[in-house]
């Protein structure tokens, strides 16, 4: 009996923590490391704006950017050629490539998006440096435009003012909202969020300045070149598999995280919104699948409250933390985890 009134007991601790944990959200983060708290402010321009109305009436007609559509198209043609290379491309091509696909992708993962997005930890002038040439190499726009469009998702999420609103449908979420103009409410209210952090950054605004010859050097002729010049790999098979076919793999990779990870997998942290835990997801983009965690708690800085487990960023991270290029990660308590599971986190399959 006194077990059960202990269990009980503990559960209403649980439930006001999180409702507390919740409140006080909006306007800071805790900041958690091995069980330390820190002071520091966390982003407000990353939580859900509940006052945010859909406009009534018709929705504004989708116009289409055919330049866009015809470089996805060659972009993708150009891949699935690579793909027809490979059984004709060296050992150490392919090793590059997947080399260039995992420093690409921690341009996104651990820059633009856990860095410069979330604020999530901080990182010294040459991890930042670093991370700026793999955004770079990624080619998702720079770091500042990025880093914006982010934070207009997460706070407006599934509504019309989120960039790729998955309720729209899984192809517009996954690539056609760049092959459409954006819906006025995505230009609206991203001029409305504070960024002056992305702004004092020197090396966001430097990247930002002189993105497209980064893009040019970083994301096409680095991974070309490098083959040919060290193993005399040829240019056109260095081109096609470390450039366009890893390209296009760091892009879908990345574009899974809007798309599948916003309609399949469990949602056990928050059945209320429409993000997933999804696998697949986390082991494509290397620790971004984590959904329902990352936009229940997106000021943590592993997206999940399990460590390393698929989650190659999170690795990184803490690796920077260890060689001292990183410190201050936002971690959340396991009991304000097991308090929202409790609350919210009611539908453990979908």
């Amino acid at each position: 009996m006194s077990a059960i009134f202990f269990s009980s007991y503990q559960k209403r601790i649980l439930f006001k923590m999180t409702e507390v944990q919740d409140e006080t959200q909006q306007k800071s983060a805790p900041v958690y490391r091995n069980g330390v708290v820190a002071s520091e402010m966390s982003t407000v321009e990353d939580v859900f704006d509940e006052t945010y109305k859909e406009k009534e009436g018709p929705k504004p007609p989708k116009k289409i950017v055919w330049r866009n559509v015809v470089l996805m198209l060659l972009l993708h043609s150009g891949a699935v050629y690579g793909l027809t290379l490979v059984p004709y491309t060296s050992a150490s091509t392919l090793a590059w490539t997947a080399v260039c696909f995992l420093f690409s992708a921690l341009g996104i993962t651990a820059g633009a998006h856990r860095l410069w997005s979330h604020r999530s930890y901080k990182a010294k002038l040459p991890l930042r440096i670093f991370l700026a040439f793999a955004n770079s190499m990624a080619f998702q726009n720079d770091i500042y435009e990025w880093a914006r469009d982010h934070r207009v998702h997460h706070k407006f999420s599934e509504t019309d003012a989120d960039p790729h609103n998955a309720l729209r449908g899984f192809f517009f979420s996954h690539i056609g909202w760049l092959l459409v103009r954006k819906h006025p409410d995505v230009i609206e209210k991203g001029k409305t969020l504070e960024l002056a952090d992305l702004k004092a950054d020197k090396v966001v605004m430097f990247q930002r300045k002189y993105y497209k010859p980064s893009v040019l050097i970083m994301c096409f002729m680095v991974p070309m070149m490098v083959p040919w010049y060290l193993w005399g790999e040829s240019l056109w098979v260095g081109y096609f598999i470390p450039g366009l076919l890893r390209y296009t793999l760091v892009l879908n990779a990345t574009w899974l995280v809007n798309s599948a990870a916003h309609m399949w997998g469990n949602r056990p942290y928050d059945a209320t919104i429409n993000p997933r835990e999804n696998r697949f997801v986390a082991f494509s983009a290397i620790g971004e699948g984590f959904h329902n965690y990352h936009h229940t708690f997106p000021f943590d800085y592993a997206t999940s409250e399990f460590g390393c487990k698929l989650n190659l960023t999170t690795c990184f991270i803490d690796l920077m933390c260890f060689v001292g290029l990183a410190k201050d990660c936002k971690k959340v308590p396991r009991e304000v985890i097991q308090a929202r599971v409790l609350r919210t986190g009611i539908q453990r399959s979908g």
